[in-house]
Parts: structure tokens; C-alpha cells; sequence
């Protein structure tokens, strides 16, 4: 008896010993940074959430070499509080790669922070070219795309549909100034005219004055270069000062938390935005079923799949080469063709993905939806301003 004792004692022992080997994994933390306030927060809670779900992922597969955990930290979509985070994230050696920030302001007022401190990061929704060609960083990469593509294809769809005349109106942030920069250059070099532009502050309240003089100029469009909370602002003042335009806006204004500030004055709104809808993605079902799964009470937004690509690629190349700043960052830079979420990641010298595909989307019925499967493009219905 006392010998089947023993032997029990031992055979508990050894399992113990072997569930604290399987628990004893170091720990590797990775940094989120993006709006989880304010008024794109919607965006950057989405975001966060992705990037969760790609460390939790990670963590229930047995053969990680490593235990995650997400260091979130709030932005909240403004440049000096962007750069204490960014420092804050920087600084701490136990943090060895993150997953950066949604407004291009905000990033690019960090590159040089993530560059002093040699800690390498994935961009994950910001859409400013010169994140990325702006400096000569290794340690800063995009999965993302920028505004160039999207502009380009936002001013040739527009003018095939019949459209000749824009006022522009964007804020004066470098995300604003740069929308307005690109989409009148393509504007204008393929036929188009542009009756007037209007910077406005990201939190300016009244936009009667800037409206009054487009009302005067009658274009066809007004273009709207910035965030969702100066879009909703904007568009429900053009209603009440009578001004018949279509409303084409960024990629800025493509989430949730738009619609729901305009109500039914967001239909008939178009917006590009780089990459297919979730959905359409390769993976893109299998992501949106596993982030269902878990307890966030909040949707993944527009560029979450891009926020759960950028964890996944920082988590594989510490998996490949371990926890070391600038071994991963290496890793990074040699990135070709990975497989994603939001399809093959390539990083160019500059740590640019190319991103091609730019999808057009129009507001209907309190959604946002592909243009070419809306009613508007079969001609069942007319934007409003038309």
C-alpha cells in the first residue's frame, strides 16, 4: 500500500512539473498604440481588438516558443500625446516590437521616437505616404497602403461617373493637407476642376463660414479630406444650408461611428479605402468567426484586419528569431510574400506594403457598401446632390 502511495506522490509530482514546463514560457510583450478615446476611437478600439485576438491566438497554439501580452496604450489620435506613448513604449526593454497607430498625424510625429530607440513597428491603419518614404527608417513598416493609390482611384471613379467640378474641404492636420495635395493633382490632371479649397481645424465646430462660400461656387462635389467626427460635423451642416453636392469622403470616415453620428443624412456618402472588405479578404471569414468568438464589445472597424496582420507578422518573426529588437526588425524588413489576413505582405525598401486593390464604397440603407453591389451603381437609386 505504502508503495502505491509513493508511486501516486511521484506520478502527481512529475505531471505538475510537467504543467509548469508547458506554463513556463517566457513572456513577450508587444505594444498596440492607436485612438482608444476620442472621436475615432471606435477605430482604434477595433484595432486593439484584433491585435488581441492574434496574441490570444497565438497563446492557445502549444507550439509557441513564447507567451504574448498586448501592452495597449491610447493615442487618442493626437501627436504630442502620441509621442509620450510612443517614448513610453520605446523606453521599456521589455517591449519588442508594437503595433502602431491609426491617425497619420499621430505617426508621423513618432517615427523619429521608434527610430532613436531602435524598436520596430507595424503600422496598422495610418495612410500618409511619408511614414514610411518620408525618412529612411528600418524600424518603421506599413501593412496598410497610403493615399496615393487611393486618391488616384477615387478622382478617375468620379469623373467616369460624369462629375467635373470639387470643393475641397480638409483639415489642416498633415493626414488633411495630404489628401487635398493628392486628390486635386489627379483631379486636375485628368479633367477635372477644383472651384475652391477650405482648410478647417480636426475640431473646429462651425463650418458656415467655409460652407456659405461653397454654396456659392455650386460644384458638383464637395471632398472631404479627414476623420469621421469633422465628416459628420460637416455634412449635417451642409444640409441645413441647403447645399445640394455629393458628399465624397476618405478613407477617414469609413467606420461604424459615421453613420451613426449622421443618421440617414450618411446615405448616398462614398469613401475609398485600400484593401477588400473584411469579409472579401483571403482569411478574411475565418478572422471575423474567431473575433466573434471572444468577449470585445466592439466591432473590428475598417482596419482591423490590418491591425491583426500586423500582430501576426511581429509575432512570426519573433517566433523565427526570438525576442530582439533588431533581429525582429530585420525579420521585418526581409518580409516577402507572407501570408495575411489582407493577402501577401510584401515590404519594399522602405517598409511599404503594397497595397493595390482600392475598393469604392457608398453609404445604403445604414451600411457601407461595396459600390458594385449597390443600388446606386445599377441605377436603382440616385446619390443625393446628384
Amino acid at each position: 500500500m505504502k508503495r502505491h502511495y509513493v508511486t501516486l506522490i511521484t506520478l502527481l509530482f512529475m505531471l505538475g512539473v510537467a504543467g509548469c514546463a508547458s506554463d513556463d514560457k517566457e513572456t513577450v510583450k508587444v505594444a498596440f498604440i492607436g485612438p482608444l478615446t476620442g472621436g475615432v476611437s471606435a477605430n482604434g478600439l477595433g484595432g486593439r481588438n484584433s491585435a488581441e485576438l492574434a496574441i490570444r491566438l497565438q497563446n492557445a497554439d502549444s507550439s509557441s516558443k513564447y507567451k504574448y501580452e498586448l501592452v495597449a496604450l491610447d493615442d487618442e489620435c493626437k501627436p504630442n500625446i502620441g509621442v509620450q506613448v510612443a517614448t513610453k513604449v520605446a523606453a521599456d526593454k521589455h517591449i519588442v516590437a508594437g503595433v502602431t497607430h491609426y491617425c497619420s498625424a499621430v505617426a508621423m510625429g513618432t517615427v523619429d521616437v521608434y527610430h532613436k530607440f531602435g524598436l520596430p513597428v507595424v503600422v496598422w491603419g495610418a495612410v500618409l505616404p511619408d511614414i514610411t518614404y518620408g525618412n529612411d527608417y528600418a524600424e518603421v513598416h506599413r501593412v496598410n497602403g497610403t493615399m496615393i493609390n487611393q486618391n488616384e482611384v477615387a478622382a478617375d471613379f468620379m469623373l467616369q461617373q460624369g462629375y467635373k467640378t470639387w470643393a475641397v474641404v480638409h483639415d489642416t492636420t498633415d493626414y488633411g493637407k495630404g489628401h487635398n495635395r493628392y486628390f486635386s493633382k489627379f483631379v486636375i490632371d485628368k479633367g477635372g476642376r477644383i472651384v475652391g479649397t477650405f482648410g478647417v481645424s480636426a475640431d473646429q465646430q462651425d463650418f458656415n463660414a467655409e460652407l456659405t462660400k461653397v454654396k456659392e461656387l455650386d460644384p458638383d462635389v464637395i471632398y472631404f479630406g479627414g476623420l469621421a467626427p469633422t465628416g459628420v460635423r460637416l455634412r449635417s451642416q451642409m444640409e441645413k444650408l441647403g447645399i445640394n453636392a455629393v458628399f465624397q469622403g476618405t478613407s477617414g470616415i469609413v467606420s461604424d461611428a459615421f453613420i451613426d453620428g449622421l443618421g440617414p443624412l450618411a446615405e448616398g456618402v462614398l469613401a475609398f479605402r485600400e484593401g477588400a472588405p473584411v469579409e472579401k479578404l483571403p482569411g478574411g471569414e475565418s478572422f471575423l468567426s474567431q473575433y466573434q468568438q471572444q468577449d470585445f464589445g466592439e466591432p473590428p472597424e475598417a482596419y482591423g484586419a490590418f491591425a491583426f496582420a500586423a500582430a501576426n507578422l511581429i509575432i512570426d518573426a519573433i517566433e523565427k528569431v526570438g525576442p530582439d529588437r533588431k533581429l525582429v526588425m530585420q525579420e521585418l524588413n526581409a518580409t516577402r510574400d507572407h501570408d495575411s489576413v489582407v493577402g501577401p505582405v510584401t515590404f519594399d525598401e522602405h517598409g511599404q506594403n503594397t497595397v493595390a486593390l482600392i475598393t469604392r464604397y457608398v453609404i445604403q440603407d445604414g451600411k457601407w457598401v461595396v459600390w458594385e453591389e449597390s443600388e446606386y451603381a445599377s441605377g436603382k437609386r440616385k446619390l443625393p446632390g446628384s
